[in-house]
């Protein structure tokens, strides 16, 4: 891991994980994009609803 990645924000590791983790798979690209709707939709929820953690 780069020194610049490992002093980036917890969300930045995470994305370049998430980037990793989807092309290993070789996932198409239509359907990360549906399956990120879903989930940006589902954590923006919860984000609303006080003491609820991700699942």
């Amino acid at each position: 891991m780069s020194k610049e990645l490992t002093q980036a924000p917890t969300h930045v590791k995470l994305a370049v994980d998430l980037i990793m983790l989807l092309e290993q798979h070789e996932v198409a690209a239509d359907d990360v994009l549906k399956a990120l709707e879903i989930i940006k939709s589902d954590y923006e929820k919860k984000r609303l609803k006080p003491n609820t953690q991700p699942a």
